[in-house]
């Protein structure tokens, strides 16, 4: 019996030092840096400023605001000093110019940054205009534009292209 007393005691002993346990803490970071995500879509294009369809006689001052493509998302880290610009176009002289398809005429158009179309908000060509929001996650571009109408375009679609530059 005294072999047996003798195991029970080395068990015992064993199985003590396999319950120890012991406590530490570990440090936990992140750095988040400024910024900005753009996602574009299908094709990359931002959106759209639609003049709509018109009498080739109309001689008034159409306007309309940019409609963003369904697929454009842009966010920024709250705080971010967001700014664009936009080129002249594929048919810039002295104005922006909407082109009509295959043919040379012209409709000269231009930009606003705010919906009153005041002189004070014009975008000049690339420009920096500063993009405010309220809502970090959901920032719409402030793109208005005028065009006006002489009266003697002919019939065809007109176009431009132009190019945006999201600075931060």
């Amino acid at each position: 019996m005294r072999k047996s007393g003798g195991f029970v005691l080395a068990l015992a002993f064993v199985s003590l030092t396999s319950r120890a346990v012991t406590t530490q803490s570990f440090q936990v970071n992140a750095t988040i840096t400024p910024g900005c995500s753009v996602t574009s879509g299908s094709g990359g294009v931002y959106g759209t400023l639609d003049f709509g369809t018109r009498s080739g006689v109309d001689r008034s001052r159409v306007t309309t605001s940019f409609v963003p493509n369904s697929g454009l998302t842009l966010a920024c880290t709250p705080g971010v000093a967001l700014s664009m610009s936009i080129d002249g176009g594929q048919n810039y002289s002295t104005v922006r110019n909407m082109a009509r398809s295959g043919g040379t005429e012209r409709v000269p158009y231009r930009l606003y940054s705010a919906s009153s179309l005041s002189a004070a908000s014009e975008i000049g060509v690339n420009q920096a205009v500063t993009v405010t929001y309220s809502n970090s996650n959901n920032i719409t571009l402030p793109i208005f534009g005028a065009a006006q109408l002489t009266g003697f375009s002919p019939a065809g679609s007109y176009s431009d292209r132009l190019t945006v530059t999201l600075s931060w």
